[in-house]
């Protein structure tokens, strides 16, 4: 039977990944408009964007290339920002995922440096090592994002160098154009080490 990409609920000590829905779309609308000033690089929709913006993720959603969740802050209980599985590949056979990619991230302002991030991160990294099997995670960003280039190797991952002209550019002003791409991966041999580190992480309370 092949892989098909979808995940269960995923439950943190600070963050609960459920998949998106349309229950989401009021808190992401209130999230998505605190200071915006850290997504010049990244697609987070305005307000009034909010459904447009699922109703795009769901279409990915259907050709199985995609699976959101919205990132519940457990204090409050609000969704506060959105993150994904995205692009499995199946190297060896259609049965198998051989990789997977965690992207389409976003949090509000007030959500940052609160330590969801690293959380859902080490969520979704454990479940695609531990009940997928994979043999890589992959994050990639805009080469010129250098937040999250931060962001991303506090959380384990490794920089393996940028791709030119890789993927299509979120950046204002740049509809229709690439940008460069920083690549980022965790390996299946290097996860265990990774694991405990974002666990004594997490343990400490750092933000990210």
């Amino acid at each position: 039977m092949a892989f098909v990409l979808e995940g269960p609920v995923l439950e943190g000590a600070r963050v609960r990944l459920e998949p998106l829905g349309h229950r989401h779309a009021e808190d992401l609308a209130v999230a998505a408009e605190e200071d915006r000033s850290s997504y010049q690089f990244t697609w987070v929709p305005r307000a009034h964007e909010v459904e447009e913006y699922f109703e795009a993720q769901f279409v990915r959603t259907a050709t199985g290339k995609l699976f959101p969740y919205a990132q519940i802050d457990r204090a409050s209980g609000r969704a506060v920002g959105v993150t994904a599985y995205w692009e499995p590949r199946h190297w060896l056979d259609e049965d198998t995922l051989s990789a997977i990619e965690v992207g389409f991230t976003w949090l509000a302002a007030s959500a940052q440096g609160s330590g969801i991030n690293a959380e859902a991160k080490y969520l979704l990294f454990r479940h695609a090592f531990e009940a997928w099997d994979v043999a890589r995670v992959d994050l990639k960003t805009d080469a010129r994002n250098s937040r999250s280039r931060a962001a991303i190797e506090a959380a384990g991952a490794s920089f393996e160098g940028v791709l030119r002209n890789w993927s299509r550019s979120w950046a204002p002003g740049e509809d229709g154009s690439l940008r460069d791409s920083a690549i980022f991966s965790i390996t299946a041999d290097e996860w265990p080490a990774r694991r405990k580190a974002l666990e004594e992480r997490i343990a400490r309370g750092s933000g990210a």
